[in-house]
C-alpha cells in the first residue's frame, strides 16, 4: 500500500534538490539525494560527483548508498526513504535494491529529464524506469514520484547541451 506524499517528504526532497544545485555549482550533473530513517534522522546526503571524480558511477543515489552500506544495518534501511532530485537511473535503482532501502521519493521523472538532456549520445540513459527495477525486487520498494517537478527541474534549466 502506497503512502501519500507528505509535508515531511517535501522537506527532504527539497534538501535533495538543494544538493543537485551544489552538484551543478561544482561542475557536476545536477542531481542530489538524501536518505532519511523512519525516525527522521538524516542518514546520508550526497550529490552527483561524476565531473569532479571522473567516476561514471558517482551518481547522487549511489554516493549516498556508499555512505550507508558500511554503517547502517539493512533492517534500518528497509524502513528508510531515499529522496532523489530526479528519478533514479537503472544503476541507482539497483543500488537502492541491494542496500534494502524500502522507499523512494523523487522529483523530476526520467521522461521529463530526457527533454532537458536532448539527443546527444553521451547524455542519454537506459530507458527503463526505476519502477521496473523495483517491481523485480523480492522485497517491497515503495516509489513516489514525480513530485515537486518545477522545483526539481530548476537546476537542469540551461545545464544540458542541446
Amino acid at each position: 500500500m502506497s503512502s501519500p506524499f507528505s509535508e515531511r517528504d517535501g522537506t527532504y526532497l527539497r534538501q535533495a534538490i538543494g544538493w543537485s544545485r551544489v552538484a551543478r555549482e561544482r561542475g557536476n550533473r545536477p542531481f542530489g539525494a538524501v536518505v532519511v530513517a523512519d525516525d527522521g534522522r538524516v542518514l546520508a546526503e550526497a550529490w552527483c560527483n561524476t565531473g569532479e571524480t571522473g567516476d561514471c558511477t558517482g551518481h547522487a543515489e549511489t554516493n549516498a548508498v556508499r555512505q550507508l552500506s558500511p554503517v547502517v544495518d539493512r533492517e534500518t534501511l528497509s524502513r528508510a526513504t531515499l529522496y532523489s532530485s530526479a528519478e533514479p537511473c537503472v544503476m541507482c535503482a539497483g543500488a537502492i535494491f541491494w542496500s534494502n532501502i524500502g522507499r523512494v521519493v523523487f522529483g523530476i521523472d526520467a521522461v521529463a529529464l530526457r527533454v532537458f538532456r536532448g539527443e546527444r549520445a553521451e547524455q542519454r540513459d537506459a530507458e527503463l524506469s526505476c519502477r521496473d527495477v523495483f517491481a523485480a525486487s523480492p522485497h517491497p520498494i515503495e516509489c513516489i514520484g514525480p513530485v515537486l517537478v518545477d522545483e526539481a527541474s530548476e537546476p537542469h534549466r540551461g545545464f544540458w547541451k542541446a
